[in-house]
């Protein structure tokens, strides 16, 4: 996907969580709604099945964590730098920083509080839009996804786009699960940390040719 197709996906990514932002800003009530019912039924499910819920905690709270995914990142922003392609390092690093800054931002801005259960199975501390794990998740697997080598095997590309989104989606889920998260809080993570990630891969760069600019 060249440059060019690529802001367009981050331009529609930040434009739809922008409105989003603001339909959960003015507490529209239809958006409202819905999320109180997928997240009563999910935390209904999760208390019901505590042998289940402990091993979606090991996923949400370690595996697909945003400090691991800030390892990865950081990981690969070294393995770029050592091999001098520093642009593409910085460019990875700045999805990731931005990714917690912008997470962080918005949770401030927006304050809006996290479910509350009379029988919880996990906390989370915080204001709950958007949801972190989710943004952190999108951004960090999508600029991974843009570093992987134009020489990779097919299968080696194919199974990391599977990971990658089995990690996106699996984190979203998990949140939900949980009890954490509203599930627009972790669409408005997706679609914000989308949007960094092409950000991230299609800013246009010195020496971007003028066909990959036009998409």
């Amino acid at each position: 996907m060249r440059s060019g197709r690529v802001r367009r996906v981050g331009i529609g990514c930040a434009v739809l969580a922008a409105l989003l932002t603001v339909l959960v800003a003015i507490r529209w009530q239809p958006l409202l709604r819905l999320d109180a019912l997928v997240a009563r039924d999910l935390h209904t499910v999760a208390v019901a099945r505590p042998g289940v819920t402990g091993v979606v905690r090991v996923l949400s709270d370690w595996v697909w964590d945003p400090w691991t995914m800030r390892a990865l990142a950081a990981l690969a922003c070294v393995w770029l730098w050592l091999r001098a392609d520093r642009r593409r390092a910085v460019r990875a690093a700045g999805a990731t920083v931005a990714a917690a800054a912008v997470s962080q931002g918005m949770k401030e801005a927006v304050g809006r509080d996290r479910p509350v259960w009379p029988d919880p199975v996990d906390a989370a501390h915080f204001a709950a839009f958007p949801s972190g794990h989710a943004m952190t998740a999108a951004a960090v697997c999508g600029t991974l996804l843009w570093l992987l080598p134009p020489s990779a095997p097919r299968a080696w590309v194919r199974a990391a786009w599977v990971l990658a989104a089995v990690s996106v989606l699996g984190v979203g889920f998990t949140r939900v699960y949980l009890g954490v998260h509203w599930p627009s809080d972790v669409l408005a993570g997706w679609l914000m940390g989308a949007a960094l990630a092409a950000l991230a891969v299609g800013w246009p760069g010195r020496r971007e040719r003028p066909e990959d600019a036009a998409g």
